[in-house]
């Protein structure tokens, strides 16, 4: 870890965090499950015909990144985190660990690849993510909702295969290899989803 950095955790102080009605809670929100800290990932309110209404949530451990999925009565209350979003910039990576600095004050934030939840694969150079904090605790990782990179290599689409709209994979700079149309060739630069990781586009 570089001079002045900080590490990802998951304890948070009790000043930040606040009961709330559970049918309050939407995806993007931090909560407390089971003794941690977890984002929420859906959220569902149901109300069957019989019974009382309830809510249905899956959330994902901000640590870990264990998916849990757990059910509460409508009328539940459940602790949230309050985090604030801070605009930091990819450096690089070294190993299983990953390099970011905050763009306001130049800190670098270490952080295991493990807290990305699979996304690792669009990070580039100078990429700008938003860093979800908790007093000083770095609870997860907001990407673009798109991203532009370069095919590095590709296998040219056969004559005719357009018209079954097929697709091929393809190798980006990153080294993440994606589903392209067929008339993608070597050198073009895409835009993919981050949240899906699909093609959108050709640039």
């Amino acid at each position: 870890m570089q001079a002045g950095g900080r590490t990802k955790d998951n304890n948070v102080e009790e000043g930040s965090v606040t009961e709330v009605k559970v049918t309050t809670v939407r995806p993007g929100n931090y909560v407390v499950v089971d003794g941690n800290i977890s984002e929420v990932v859906e959220y569902q309110h149901v109300k069957p015909g019989k019974g009382g209404a309830f809510v249905r949530l899956k959330t994902k451990n901000a640590q870990t990144g264990a998916v849990l999925e757990k059910t509460l009565d409508a009328d539940a209350k459940i602790k949230t985190v309050e985090v604030m979003d801070q605009v930091a910039q990819f450096l690089f990576r070294s190993g299983e660990n990953v390099t970011f600095m905050n763009t306001e004050n130049f800190e670098q934030i270490e952080m295991a690849v493990s807290a990305l939840g699979g996304q690792e694969g669009f990070l580039k150079a100078e990429m700008e993510v938003k860093l979800q904090d908790c007093e000083g605790k770095v609870l997860g990782v907001k990407f673009p909702t798109t991203v532009n990179l370069k095919v590095q290599e590709t296998p040219p689409g056969v004559k005719g295969d357009t018209v079954t709209r097929g697709t091929k994979p393809a190798t980006v700079e990153t080294g993440l290899v994606v589903q392209v149309p067929l008339f993608i060739n070597t050198g073009d630069v895409i835009k993919l989803d981050t949240r899906s990781g699909e093609y959108v586009e050709r640039v």
